[in-house]
Protein backbone atom coordinates (compact mmCIF):
# COMPACT_ATOMS: atom_id res chain seq x y z
CA UNK A 1 0.00 0.00 0.00
CA UNK A 2 1.50 3.06 -0.95
CA UNK A 3 2.20 5.57 1.71
CA UNK A 4 0.18 8.81 1.85
CA UNK A 5 0.43 12.40 3.21
CA UNK A 6 -2.59 14.36 3.49
CA UNK A 7 -1.77 18.05 4.49
CA UNK A 8 -3.76 21.12 6.01
CA UNK A 9 -3.59 24.93 6.03
CA UNK A 10 -5.66 26.78 8.28
CA UNK A 11 -6.39 30.69 7.48
CA UNK A 12 -8.16 33.06 10.18
CA UNK A 13 -8.43 36.25 11.54
CA UNK A 14 -6.64 37.07 15.14
CA UNK A 15 -7.57 39.08 17.60
CA UNK A 16 -6.30 40.38 21.28
CA UNK A 17 -8.04 37.39 23.28
CA UNK A 18 -5.82 34.69 23.67
CA UNK A 19 -8.50 31.89 24.40
CA UNK A 20 -10.85 33.19 21.53
CA UNK A 21 -7.78 32.85 19.00
CA UNK A 22 -6.97 28.90 20.36
CA UNK A 23 -10.38 28.24 20.10
CA UNK A 24 -10.53 29.48 16.80
CA UNK A 25 -7.87 27.44 15.68
CA UNK A 26 -8.61 24.41 17.19
CA UNK A 27 -12.51 24.51 15.56
CA UNK A 28 -10.61 24.87 12.39
CA UNK A 29 -8.20 21.82 12.95
CA UNK A 30 -11.63 19.75 13.79
CA UNK A 31 -12.75 20.69 10.83
CA UNK A 32 -10.11 19.66 8.72
CA UNK A 33 -9.15 16.42 10.61
CA UNK A 34 -12.83 15.42 10.02
CA UNK A 35 -11.97 15.99 6.37
CA UNK A 36 -8.94 13.32 6.65
CA UNK A 37 -6.60 15.89 7.74
CA UNK A 38 -3.12 14.51 9.16
CA UNK A 39 -1.08 17.05 9.09
CA UNK A 40 -2.65 20.68 10.25
CA UNK A 41 -0.84 23.96 9.89
CA UNK A 42 -1.95 27.19 11.54
CA UNK A 43 -0.80 30.61 10.78
CA UNK A 44 2.13 32.60 12.79
CA UNK A 45 1.62 33.76 16.30
CA UNK A 46 -1.58 33.10 16.25
CA UNK A 47 -1.75 33.63 19.72
CA UNK A 48 -2.23 36.96 19.07
CA UNK A 49 -2.19 40.44 16.89
CA UNK A 50 0.93 40.35 14.92
CA UNK A 51 2.25 42.63 17.49
CA UNK A 52 5.70 42.96 15.32
CA UNK A 53 4.52 46.39 13.54
CA UNK A 54 5.80 48.36 16.27
CA UNK A 55 8.35 48.57 19.14
CA UNK A 56 6.08 48.48 22.46
CA UNK A 57 8.36 46.42 25.43
CA UNK A 58 4.50 45.54 26.90
CA UNK A 59 4.25 42.45 24.34
CA UNK A 60 7.75 40.59 25.99
CA UNK A 61 4.73 39.96 28.74
CA UNK A 62 2.87 37.24 25.68
CA UNK A 63 5.91 34.96 25.38
CA UNK A 64 6.28 31.67 27.42
CA UNK A 65 8.32 28.49 28.29
CA UNK A 66 7.54 27.12 25.21
CA UNK A 67 6.32 23.51 26.54
CA UNK A 68 4.56 26.00 29.09
CA UNK A 69 3.32 28.31 26.33
CA UNK A 70 -0.80 28.19 26.17
CA UNK A 71 -1.15 27.06 22.57
CA UNK A 72 1.12 24.34 22.88
CA UNK A 73 -0.75 23.25 26.32
CA UNK A 74 -4.43 23.69 24.32
CA UNK A 75 -3.46 21.36 21.36
CA UNK A 76 -1.34 19.02 22.38
CA UNK A 77 -4.50 16.91 23.67
CA UNK A 78 -6.64 17.92 20.47
CA UNK A 79 -3.30 16.35 18.57
CA UNK A 80 -3.58 13.50 20.57
CA UNK A 81 -7.59 13.02 20.56
CA UNK A 82 -7.89 13.82 16.49
CA UNK A 83 -4.46 11.63 15.60
CA UNK A 84 -3.05 14.67 13.96
CA UNK A 85 0.31 16.59 13.50
CA UNK A 86 0.02 20.42 14.69
CA UNK A 87 3.12 22.22 14.48
CA UNK A 88 2.54 25.73 16.81
CA UNK A 89 4.01 28.88 15.81
CA UNK A 90 4.58 30.40 19.47
CA UNK A 91 6.10 33.55 21.37
CA UNK A 92 8.81 31.80 23.17
CA UNK A 93 10.88 32.67 26.55
CA UNK A 94 14.45 31.01 28.00
CA UNK A 95 15.11 32.66 30.56
CA UNK A 96 16.57 35.95 29.49
CA UNK A 97 16.19 35.34 25.86
CA UNK A 98 12.96 35.69 23.42
CA UNK A 99 12.57 33.42 20.16
CA UNK A 100 10.28 33.46 17.40
CA UNK A 101 9.84 29.39 17.92
CA UNK A 102 7.78 26.14 16.53
CA UNK A 103 6.74 23.33 18.68
CA UNK A 104 5.97 20.23 16.57
CA UNK A 105 2.83 18.07 18.41
CA UNK A 106 2.79 14.67 16.87
CA UNK A 107 -0.31 12.76 16.68
CA UNK A 108 -0.13 11.32 19.74
CA UNK A 109 -0.12 14.54 21.60
CA UNK A 110 4.16 14.29 22.28
CA UNK A 111 6.06 17.24 22.16
CA UNK A 112 8.85 15.90 19.69
CA UNK A 113 10.86 19.36 19.67
CA UNK A 114 11.43 23.13 19.11
CA UNK A 115 12.77 24.89 15.92
CA UNK A 116 13.58 28.60 16.04
CA UNK A 117 12.82 31.09 13.86
CA UNK A 118 16.33 31.31 11.51
CA UNK A 119 15.78 34.61 9.46
CA UNK A 120 14.84 37.67 11.58
CA UNK A 121 12.88 40.26 9.52
CA UNK A 122 13.25 44.05 10.25
CA UNK A 123 11.71 46.87 8.44
CA UNK A 124 8.23 49.02 8.68
CA UNK A 125 5.51 46.83 9.91
CA UNK A 126 7.89 43.88 10.32
CA UNK A 127 10.14 44.86 13.30
CA UNK A 128 11.06 41.47 14.73
CA UNK A 129 14.83 41.98 15.89
CA UNK A 130 13.59 44.22 18.82
CA UNK A 131 11.92 41.07 20.01
CA UNK A 132 13.36 38.11 18.86
CA UNK A 133 17.41 36.44 18.58
CA UNK A 134 17.94 34.95 15.73
CA UNK A 135 16.79 31.00 15.90
CA UNK A 136 19.59 28.64 17.50
CA UNK A 137 18.63 25.08 16.72
CA UNK A 138 19.14 25.28 12.51
CA UNK A 139 16.92 23.78 10.59
CA UNK A 140 14.58 20.87 12.04
CA UNK A 141 12.84 17.95 10.44
CA UNK A 142 10.75 15.52 12.20
CA UNK A 143 9.85 11.55 11.90
CA UNK A 144 6.09 12.34 12.84
CA UNK A 145 3.56 9.42 12.53
CA UNK A 146 2.69 10.66 9.30
CA UNK A 147 5.77 12.05 7.38
CA UNK A 148 8.52 13.47 7.74
CA UNK A 149 7.81 16.97 7.89
CA UNK A 150 9.99 20.38 7.98
CA UNK A 151 9.06 23.04 9.08
CA UNK A 152 10.10 27.27 8.20
CA UNK A 153 8.57 30.02 9.91
CA UNK A 154 7.89 33.19 7.55
CA UNK A 155 10.60 34.85 6.91
CA UNK A 156 12.80 31.53 6.12
CA UNK A 157 10.53 30.82 3.37
CA UNK A 158 12.12 33.61 0.88
CA UNK A 159 15.73 31.40 1.52
CA UNK A 160 15.98 28.45 -0.96
CA UNK A 161 18.91 27.85 0.92
CA UNK A 162 16.35 26.88 3.95
CA UNK A 163 14.45 24.57 1.77
CA UNK A 164 17.25 22.73 0.78
CA UNK A 165 18.74 22.29 4.03
CA UNK A 166 15.47 20.56 5.02
CA UNK A 167 15.09 18.37 1.99
CA UNK A 168 18.46 17.34 2.75
CA UNK A 169 17.45 16.75 6.13
CA UNK A 170 15.21 14.04 4.27
CA UNK A 171 12.15 16.26 4.87
CA UNK A 172 8.97 14.25 2.81
CA UNK A 173 6.99 17.78 2.86
CA UNK A 174 7.74 21.70 3.80
CA UNK A 175 5.15 24.01 5.94
CA UNK A 176 5.52 27.65 6.65
CA UNK A 177 3.22 29.44 8.88
CA UNK A 178 3.54 32.95 7.77
CA UNK A 179 2.00 36.27 8.97
CA UNK A 180 2.58 38.60 6.05
CA UNK A 181 0.41 41.72 4.37
CA UNK A 182 0.63 45.44 3.71
CA UNK A 183 3.54 47.30 3.02
CA UNK A 184 3.40 50.28 5.23
CA UNK A 185 6.04 52.20 3.34
CA UNK A 186 4.57 51.87 0.55
CA UNK A 187 0.64 51.09 0.24
CA UNK A 188 1.04 50.33 -3.52
CA UNK A 189 3.51 47.51 -2.82
CA UNK A 190 1.38 43.91 -3.15
CA UNK A 191 3.64 40.72 -2.60
CA UNK A 192 1.14 37.89 -2.19
CA UNK A 193 2.47 36.53 -5.78
CA UNK A 194 6.12 36.62 -4.95
CA UNK A 195 5.56 35.08 -2.11
CA UNK A 196 3.71 32.43 -3.40
CA UNK A 197 6.25 31.90 -6.24
CA UNK A 198 9.61 31.77 -4.17
CA UNK A 199 8.00 28.69 -1.92
CA UNK A 200 6.46 27.23 -5.69
CA UNK A 201 10.36 27.50 -6.45
CA UNK A 202 11.55 25.57 -3.59
CA UNK A 203 8.99 22.92 -4.69
CA UNK A 204 9.90 22.38 -7.81
CA UNK A 205 13.68 22.41 -7.22
CA UNK A 206 12.97 19.88 -3.97
CA UNK A 207 10.48 17.51 -5.71
CA UNK A 208 8.13 18.48 -2.39
CA UNK A 209 5.05 19.84 -1.53
CA UNK A 210 4.54 22.64 0.16
CA UNK A 211 2.35 24.52 2.04
CA UNK A 212 2.08 28.71 2.96
CA UNK A 213 0.20 29.76 5.88
CA UNK A 214 -0.67 32.81 6.38
CA UNK A 215 -3.38 35.03 8.78
CA UNK A 216 -6.08 37.49 6.78
CA UNK A 217 -7.96 40.35 7.78
CA UNK A 218 -7.21 43.86 8.95
CA UNK A 219 -5.04 44.08 12.35
CA UNK A 220 -5.83 48.16 13.26
CA UNK A 221 -2.87 49.63 15.08
CA UNK A 222 -3.19 53.41 16.67
CA UNK A 223 -0.75 56.24 14.18
CA UNK A 224 -0.49 53.29 11.57
CA UNK A 225 -0.48 53.88 8.22
CA UNK A 226 -3.59 53.21 5.99
CA UNK A 227 -5.73 52.33 9.90
CA UNK A 228 -3.11 49.09 10.65
CA UNK A 229 -2.00 45.79 8.91
CA UNK A 230 -3.96 44.27 6.30
CA UNK A 231 -2.54 40.22 5.99
CA UNK A 232 -3.17 39.21 2.78
CA UNK A 233 -4.15 35.50 3.50
CA UNK A 234 -3.64 33.43 -0.48
CA UNK A 235 -2.27 30.33 1.91
CA UNK A 236 -1.82 27.54 -0.67
CA UNK A 237 -0.66 24.11 -1.15
CA UNK A 238 1.96 23.26 -3.88
CA UNK A 239 2.66 20.28 -5.09
CA UNK A 240 6.00 18.84 -6.30
CA UNK A 241 5.52 21.05 -9.79
CA UNK A 242 4.91 23.74 -8.34
CA UNK A 243 1.51 24.08 -9.48
CA UNK A 244 -1.45 25.15 -6.53
CA UNK A 245 -3.57 22.06 -5.96
CA UNK A 246 -5.17 24.04 -2.94
CA UNK A 247 -5.52 27.84 -1.85
CA UNK A 248 -7.51 30.30 -0.35
CA UNK A 249 -8.11 34.23 -1.21
CA UNK A 250 -7.42 36.87 0.32
CA UNK A 251 -10.13 37.36 2.63
CA UNK A 252 -11.03 34.26 2.79
CA UNK A 253 -11.30 32.30 6.36
CA UNK A 254 -11.06 28.19 5.99
CA UNK A 255 -9.31 24.75 5.30
CA UNK A 256 -7.69 23.70 2.48
CA UNK A 257 -5.94 20.69 2.12
CA UNK A 258 -4.24 18.03 -0.32
CA UNK A 259 -2.93 14.73 -0.51
CA UNK A 260 0.13 13.45 -2.11
CA UNK A 261 1.80 9.89 -2.48
CA UNK A 262 4.75 9.66 -0.68
CA UNK A 263 6.18 6.86 -2.54
CA UNK A 264 5.58 8.16 -5.61
CA UNK A 265 7.08 11.62 -4.82
CA UNK A 266 10.14 9.68 -3.37
CA UNK A 267 10.89 7.60 -6.51
CA UNK A 268 10.64 10.84 -8.71
CA UNK A 269 12.83 13.00 -6.64
CA UNK A 270 15.46 10.60 -7.64
CA UNK A 271 14.50 10.37 -11.19
CA UNK A 272 15.11 14.22 -11.83
CA UNK A 273 18.73 14.14 -10.34
CA UNK A 274 18.84 17.24 -8.23
CA UNK A 275 20.29 15.59 -5.49
CA UNK A 276 22.56 12.80 -7.49
CA UNK A 277 24.16 16.02 -9.58
CA UNK A 278 24.43 18.47 -6.57
CA UNK A 279 28.05 20.34 -6.26
CA UNK A 280 28.90 21.02 -2.75
CA UNK A 281 32.67 21.73 -3.54
CA UNK A 282 31.37 24.81 -5.42
CA UNK A 283 28.86 26.19 -3.10
CA UNK A 284 31.60 27.71 -0.81
CA UNK A 285 30.25 31.69 -1.62
CA UNK A 286 27.01 30.30 -0.01
CA UNK A 287 28.51 29.98 3.14
CA UNK A 288 31.60 32.74 2.40
CA UNK A 289 29.19 35.05 0.41
CA UNK A 290 32.57 35.55 -1.00
CA UNK A 291 33.72 34.14 -4.10
CA UNK A 292 35.72 31.07 -3.87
Amino acid sequence: MARTLHLAALQASFGHDLDANIARVSDLIRQAAAGGAQVILPPELFQGPYFCVTQQERWFAQAHPWRKHPCVIALAPLAAELGVVIPVSIFEREGPHYFNSLAMIDADGSLLGLYRKSHIPDGPGYQEKYYFRPGDTGFKVWDTRHGRIGVGVCWDQWYPEAARAMALLGAEALLYPTAIGSEPHDPTLDTALPWRRGMQGHAVSNIIPVVGCNRTGLEAWPDYPNGGQRFYGSSFIADHRGDLVSQLGPDDEGVIAATFDLDFLKTHRAAWGFFRDRRPDLYGALATGRPT
